[in-house]
């Protein structure tokens, strides 16, 4: 079987197959939750909203506050017990890649995804306990889990590509193809799950992850050679892995010159700031939008959802463009800051649909600053270390985004009674300490290019 060097449709699947059940795992949470907590049916309607006049009484508005509130907690306590596993194999797999090769920092996470979705699968059809769902997160984070997959499709991305240029592109390419994907399942989920239920999404989804899996061990190629089998079993070998395995990332960001060394640690500092922020946020519009006043129903969660098909595009189609007449990559990252602080105002006081469907409009740049921001950090460095850098890199993420879940929902749980929207305002607020870092390096570069002269 030919072999190819295209690890987007590998992103494009596992996006897909990821969204169709993502958008639902809250609502299942939920109903499941109502039902316990209140031993009654979960009120479903065929309308926009699902909270009736007759849902108003002070009964049920205790009722949905407790159960947003338990939702949150569930939500917490199932990213925190999967964070330090899925950390510490981040930080090796991807590392070990430069040596082992990437295919092992995909695959290795879309076996856990395949666990994780066949754990939900098992709890829906049998209606077992929805705590088992936290136990089945932390046995896949011992897979890996995001960080780690796309650490590694970016080290294989970085490694294949010959100029800044093309390495943005690329990597723009691959969060536009990711949030294509994941806006046409999750458009599909409302209807889905009001036609079959949740145990057909999920089952759809897991014959996804098995042909994501499938595509990725024997079609996908491998972009680092790995060493001969003669060797594998040789001593000094095996030490020199080990060896390699724990260190390289010190010995990656040692080598460096301490211009280069403060450059990539603002740049870090700037990417996981602006991560906490936006993904701390964006993780609680599903609860939101099952709160009142909104009350969505499963179909127009499902369109909310969907909407990240657009924004995707057009942040791709701005970094393109932006690209292309030569803007400076920070004024790029600035901009997508913008967007992200300017959207999620609107969103802390969206109280009406048409007003949380406007809410995209000024968020439609937001996805720009992470592709930009990972090809200027590999940019300097080299090829046989691009697995080192995406390990630190992954690290930090997959940390910042479960410390990030774990605060948000947090605190979204003890301000969700007096002002469901304060996350959002939150989220708004901290937009600004990576857009005034990102500003202190604007400047400094533009003055020392004109000492320069």
């Amino acid at each position: 079987m030919k072999r190819l060097y295209l690890v987007e449709p590998v992103v494009a699947l596992s996006a897909f197959s990821s969204s169709l059940i993502y958008p639902l795992v809250q609502q299942y949470i939920y109903r499941r939750l109502w039902l316990q907590l209140t031993n009654t049916t979960y009120p479903i309607s065929s309308n926009s909203s699902r909270c009736a006049p007759s849902n108003s009484s002070s009964n049920q508005t205790d009722f949905h506050k407790e159960v947003q509130k338990q939702a949150s907690l569930f939500s917490m306590y199932s990213e925190l017990l999967s964070t330090i596993p899925s950390l510490i194999v981040t930080l090796l797999l991807v590392a070990y890649s430069d040596r082992g090769g990437r295919k092992i920092t995909i695959i290795m996470p879309l076996i856990g995804s395949l666990i994780y979705a066949s754990s939900f699968l098992t709890v829906s059809f049998f209606e077992l306990n929805i705590y088992l769902l936290i136990g089945s997160s932390f046995l896949s984070s011992l897979f890996g889990g995001l960080g780690t997959f796309l650490g590694g499709c970016y080290a294989y991305i970085a490694d294949l590509c010959k100029n800044e240029r093309q390495r943005t592109l690329r990597m723009a390419g691959v969060d536009m193809m990711s949030g294509l994907l994941s806006g046409v399942a999750a458009i599909s989920t409302g209807y889905f799950l009001r036609a079959a239920g949740f145990n057909w999404p999920f089952l759809t989804s897991l014959l996804c992850q098995c042909l994501t899996l499938l595509y990725a061990i024997f079609i996908l190629e491998e972009t680092v050679k790995a060493p001969n089998e003669g060797d594998i079993f040789d001593e000094s070998t095996r030490r020199h892995a080990l060896k390699f395995l724990v260190c390289g990332v010190y010995q990656t960001f040692s080598g460096l010159s301490s211009k280069c060394k403060i450059l990539l640690a603002l740049m870090m500092f700037i990417f996981t700031s602006f991560s906490f922020a936006f993904i701390g946020g964006i993780s609680l519009v599903t609860l939101y939008e099952l709160n009142k006043p909104l009350c969505w129903n499963e179909v127009l969660i499902g369109y909310g959802s969907a909407l990240s098909t657009t924004v995707s595009l057009i942040s791709f189609a701005g970094v393109a463009a932006l690209t292309y007449c030569r803007v400076p990559q920070l004024l790029i990252v600035l901009l997508g800051i913008l967007s992200v602080a300017s959207g999620m105002i609107l969103m802390s006081f969206a109280k009406t649909t048409v007003l949380m469907f406007i809410v995209n409009i000024p968020m439609l740049l937001s996805n720009m600053p992470f592709p930009v921001l990972r090809s200027m950090m590999s940019k300097n460095i080299s090829k046989s270390e691009h697995g080192a850098l995406f390990a630190c890199f992954s690290f930090l993420e997959i940390l910042t985004i479960n410390v990030s879940f774990g605060v948000f929902n947090s605190i979204y749980a003890a301000t969700v009674a007096w002002y469901p929207g304060f996350v959002f305002s939150l989220s708004a607020g901290l937009c600004f300490i990576p857009l005034s870092w990102n500003m202190v390096i604007i400047v400094t570069f533009s003055a020392l290019f004109l000492f320069s002269f």
